[in-house]
């Protein structure tokens, strides 16, 4: 009985509280919904990290890591529960407006896979899964504090990590701006990878020991991948039903999706290469100390 209760207080708060079952994407309930905000956080997000990056260059000379001490473990434990949050949130509520609207799907033959990649034209930000897709959002900005971590840890700036970042909350903003299709489908494959990665960062910055090669590179290679199927069944179900909704956006979202799979696979070769490189090197040293 109070295994019963909890969930049903879990999927109240989730799904069916009235600041979700209400939500609009509007100026007076959500904070963050104008161009102008979207573009000044980016350049602020931009700039303050080549800022941080040049001082730190020219303050400390040497390439020796600041300490951070438990801020990077904390942010990722925070980040995987985040994550884990909207992943039950959205999950929750795609099923209560599956279940609320069934019966509009039935006149028009729409199944609730084909509404998770297509939305119907006319289709409004409002409602729970426009909730938790602003929550997403929100939480993009959060995700931007590894550039600076990365930068203080390593004096390292990444072009890639600043353009996925940036990107990340571009696209994330289309989705609400444009009721874009494919959206629900996207945040429950990220937050799902998200909270898993996360919490394997958390596992190896508390000290305890990594055992995956390379396994946020794997998790990353897995979410790109369902990325680029999910993009061929929205274009699929845009021509076969008629069209689907915030198409525009999709098309300008499925474009900055294949640059971060360029800079991703780039990155990715080139790391393996150099692990290859070492491997060379390091058998190289082991005949010469035979010799």
């Amino acid at each position: 009985m109070t295994e019963t209760r909890m969930i049903q207080t879990l999927r109240y708060y989730l799904s069916e509280h009235p600041s979700i079952v209400g939500f609009r994407w509007t100026d007076s309930q959500s904070w963050g919904n104008t161009w102008v905000f979207l573009f000044i956080s980016i350049s602020s997000y931009i700039i303050l990290s080549v800022f941080l990056h040049l001082f730190l260059l020219l303050v400390f000379r040497h390439r020796r890591p600041l300490p951070l001490g438990p801020v990077p473990a904390v942010h990722s434990l925070s980040m995987a529960l985040i994550s884990f949050t909207i992943f039950a949130g959205i999950l929750l509520s795609a099923a209560a407006e599956i279940r609320d609207t069934r019966w509009f799907w039935r006149r028009y033959k729409t199944t609730p896979f084909q509404w998770l990649l297509c939305f119907p034209i006319g289709t409004r930000p409002s409602g729970r899964v426009f909730f938790w897709s602003y929550i997403f959002y929100l939480s993009r900005f959060l995700h931007t504090l590894r550039t600076f971590f990365t930068i203080i840890r390593r004096r390292k700036l990444s072009f890639y990590q600043l353009f996925n970042h940036s990107i990340l909350i571009f696209m994330s903003f289309l989705w609400l701006e444009f009721s874009q299709s494919f959206q629900v489908l996207g945040i429950i494959l990220t937050t799902s990878i998200y909270s898993v990665v996360y919490g394997y960062r958390f596992w190896t910055a508390v000290g305890l020991p990594s055992k995956c090669f390379h396994f946020v590179n794997h998790c990353q290679i897995v979410l790109l991948s369902c990325n680029v199927i999910c993009h061929i069944g929205v274009l699929l179900l845009h021509f076969l039903r008629g069209g689907c909704n915030g198409i525009g956006a999709w098309v300008l979202n499925s474009v900055l999706n294949g640059a971060i799979l360029f800079f991703f696979l780039n990155y990715y070769v080139k790391l393996h290469l150099e692990e290859k490189r070492k491997i060379r090197a390091a058998k190289q040293m082991l005949k010469d100390k035979d010799n």
